[in-house]
């Protein structure tokens, strides 16, 4: 890539509709251009504008589905330039203590990090299978052992290939924007987070990127996590609500 085009993405990313719009899709929803342009306060002809821009720089992906035409992020890669950029907004306001990540008690403990698991709840996982020494952690790599397949399966999880195979790294670190620590991308990572929803365990939300843990999450996160870590984890201030549902 060279300048022009660096600045190019940089200036699309930077434009506030353009980037509320974006931020918008970061749950991997795919929404319409009504939907977006209420998302960023903008009339609808001028986020057709704007999304016009977006598909045909790569960031976004248009497709039709009978009358109506959904946007949806381009990639996971996408996904983590998003990510990236809302960090280094966090570390560059003003110095003094600030609370990182969202102030909601429901996003903080368990969200979709575009199409994985993130939140307090992620970064207790991983710390599980570090300490059960079933992943090997860096800042830049994420590397499964051979006794993954034991870790995830107490936890009901068939890892089966997952962790071989694609184009799409097995695992990979990546930096929670709330926690400040590593959750777990990758192709493991989207399988767990679906495998969590498909138990019940986290239930998704309406026009949110929020996980709210369900009784049965509670039970089945507290027995694999083990009671201190659960403790630890659901204490509050930052208690998740259950659901009222199951």
């Amino acid at each position: 890539m060279n300048t022009n085009a660096l600045a190019r993405i940089a200036a699309l990313v930077g434009e506030p509709a353009r980037a509320a719009m974006l931020l918008a899709l970061m749950d991997g929803r795919a929404l319409t251009a009504g939907e977006l342009a209420a998302a960023a306060g903008i009339t609808a002809p001028t986020a057709s504008r704007h999304l016009g821009l977006l598909v045909e720089a790569g960031l976004l992906h248009l497709s039709a589905q009978g009358r109506h035409r959904y946007h949806r992020l381009a990639s996971a890669e996408v996904a983590r330039v998003l990510e990236g950029f809302l960090r280094l907004g966090v570390a560059a306001a003003a110095p003094q203590r600030v609370a990182t990540g969202p102030r909601d008690a429901t996003l903080r403990f368990a969200r979709t990090c575009y199409d994985h698991l993130a939140g307090r709840l992620a970064v207790a996982i991983v710390d599980r299978l570090v300490e059960q020494r079933a992943l090997v952690l860096d800042d830049d790599a994420a590397q499964l052992t051979a006794r993954a397949p034991a870790a995830f399966q107490a936890l009901g999880f068939d890892l089966g290939t997952a962790a071989t195979g694609g184009r799409r790294p097995a695992c990979r670190p990546c930096l929670d924007w709330g926690e400040r620590r590593m959750h777990l991308a990758g192709r493991v990572g989207v399988l767990l987070c679906t495998h969590c929803v498909q138990q019940g365990w986290l239930l998704r939300q309406p026009k949110s990127r929020a996980l709210v843990l369900a009784p049965a999450g509670a039970v089945a996160f507290r027995n694999w996590l083990g009671v201190e870590r659960w403790t630890a984890l659901s204490a509050a201030p930052a208690r998740p609500p259950f659901s009222r549902m199951g």
